[in-house]
């Protein structure tokens, strides 16, 4: 086992901590960990792009006031301010990086996605996150001052506490313990500041559009060591995700809404008018729970989205790796309607953390999609997590730079090398298995796009028994990564039940038959403090 040692640590490799660590490396050296490859991320996913006011037609009020409206009732409109009015000048800087978003001439040609008043989404054709990332990636793998350590995954954080507690305002965030996956060996990575930037948790769910490295290890990491995490109930299910036995996790962005496609019942007719007079440009939330009811009431597997009326070359051209996706499974979209269905996409809920990414422990901040800052509300504006991410990992790193030379308060320092204990090689991996596909279907099937009371009073006394079965495993057994994303999804899945069985209301991504309305003077944040039934969390 090795100690590294850095000025900078930062955990994720999406945009979000590649701009953190690029930013940072001008005051000091960056160690940069990826639980996979570097390039596997939810950015580099991302197809429809980022919104930001570059328009003439546009104002920022106007997206302010459509990030708000989204939001429904809980989005901080300081955090929009921020975000909004920032926005455009970190686009410039990704420009200058050398990201190459699609132009109409010598302007930005801007898409329109569901939510959005005017047209306001900067794309690089339909593959916008893939260009931002691979140009990120090869700015910061240039870059000397900045090491990137591959294939490993963050276990738990390493803390000095004063005095011992999970408060976290009672510790001091020092690095991160991570496992090597070639070797199975636990290394410490120790620095003045601990960024999280290791994006969302959709793989808490069956059916999810993230890449398979989405199980909210940041979260969870978080949680353990004592930290809130915030309005966990709001997971946005992405409407149309292709569906198709041999596609795993392909989006079809919401950029072809945007562009004139129309949802189509199995029957082939329209349904959308029926549920929102904004149609197909209606919110995530109202378009994914219009799916959910034409499916259940018709007993069908899947809607079609129809954008064959649009000319076959501006369909190509428009949406290149969409329709090359696409044929390659038989549907050519310029003929055929596109089968599609709902999945986990987003989590507007996260670690809580102010304006410049702090959170409540000193030395931790936390930027992106695992996160809570209040930009999202209940629900979030499409193509404004790319632009949260560019705001507020330019906020965290300017934050930390200017805390240099700040003493933090000399504490008893924790272990810095992993205590492997009495740990063996497992025999029984298919318990792994097992509660896997457990917590993931227990998730989709009784708390997804529609919640009862009923339902989740079952997931909640399911996942207790689930996650008692894990705790004990964990420390019997060598860690693996199977091992840490089971513990991390059985930990989130905890939070989300909790969270949505406290919301007593409907409110955007949140929907519970038994109160279908929503309650104006109930705008509050869900708030779930540590539950942890593992004794301190990590063998540190």
């Amino acid at each position: 086992m090795s100690i590294y040692k850095s000025d900078f640590l930062v955990i994720g490799t999406g945009l979000a901590g590649l701009l953190t660590a690029h930013r940072l490396s001008r005051s000091g050296t960056v160690s940069l960990v990826s639980k996979r490859g570097a390039q596997v991320s939810n950015t580099d996913l991302a197809q429809g792009g980022i919104a930001a006011v570059t328009g003439k037609d546009d104002a920022a009020i106007l997206h302010i006031n459509d990030t708000l409206k989204t939001g429904s009732g809980l989005a901080d409109l300081h955090i929009v301010e921020i975000a909004v009015r920032e926005g455009p000048e970190r686009v410039k800087e990704l420009v200058e990086l050398g990201v190459c978003f699609t132009k109409n001439g010598s302007d930005f040609e801007l898409g329109l996605e569901g939510g959005h008043s005017r047209r306001r989404i900067l794309h690089a054709a339909d593959s916008t996150g893939h260009e931002i990332e691979s140009t990120l990636l090869r700015v910061c793998r240039a870059n000397k001052k900045i090491r990137f350590y591959e294939d490993h995954a963050a276990v738990d954080l390493i803390l000095d506490s004063r005095p011992a507690g999970v408060r976290p305002e009672r510790n001091v965030a020092r690095g991160t313990y991570a496992l090597e996956e070639h070797t199975g060996i636990i290394h410490s990575f120790l620095a003045s500041a601990t960024v999280l930037a290791s994006g969302g948790a959709g793989k808490v769910y069956l059916y999810t559009s993230n890449p398979d490295t989405a199980t909210g290890d940041g979260m969870a990491m978080a949680y353990r060591a004592g930290l809130r995490l915030i309005n966990m109930e709001f997971v946005q299910f992405h409407p149309t995700c292709l569906y198709h036995p041999k596609a795993k996790s392909f989006l079809i962005s919401e950029a072809v809404r945007g562009e004139g496609a129309i949802l189509r019942n199995p029957e082939g007719k329209p349904f959308m008018a029926a549920y929102d007079v904004r149609k197909e440009l209606a919110p995530r939330d109202i378009v994914a729970r219009a799916i959910d009811n034409e499916l259940k009431k018709s007993g069908a597997e899947c809607v079609y989205l129809d954008i064959t009326a649009r000319p076959a070359a501006f369909v190509k051209k428009r949406f290149p790796n969409i329709y090359k996706k696409c044929l390659s499974f038989g549907i050519d979209i310029t003929r055929d309607p596109i089968p599609v269905v709902p999945a986990a996409h987003f989590f507007c809920g996260g670690i809580e953390t102010d304006e410049w990414g702090r959170t409540a422990m000193p030395g931790l901040y936390a930027v992106g999609e695992v996160a809570h800052t209040g930009l999202h509300g209940a629900n979030r504006l499409a193509s404004n997590s790319l632009l949260e991410a560019c705001v507020f990992a330019r906020r965290a790193a300017d934050s930390i730079c200017g805390n240099l030379g700040k003493k933090t308060a000399k504490s008893p320092a924790r272990a810095e090398v992993w205590n492997y204990g009495n740990a063996r090689h497992s025999d029984e991996a298919v318990m792994i298995t097992h509660n896997w596909d457990e917590v993931r279907t227990l998730m989709w099937n009784y708390v997804g796009i529609v919640r009862s009371d009923k339902r989740l009073e079952r997931a909640k006394a399911r996942i207790k028994i689930i996650t008692d079965e894990i705790a004990k495993y964990y420390w019997d057994f060598l860690l693996t990564r199977d091992l840490l994303e089971l513990r991390n999804i059985a930990c989130l899945a905890e939070t989300i039940i909790r969270s949505a069985a406290e919301r007593k209301e409907s409110r955007g991504l949140h929907f519970n038959i038994n109160y279908p309305q929503t309650e104006e003077t109930y705008t509050a944040n869900t708030k779930a403090d540590r539950y942890d039934r593992e004794g301190s969390g990590s063998r540190g």
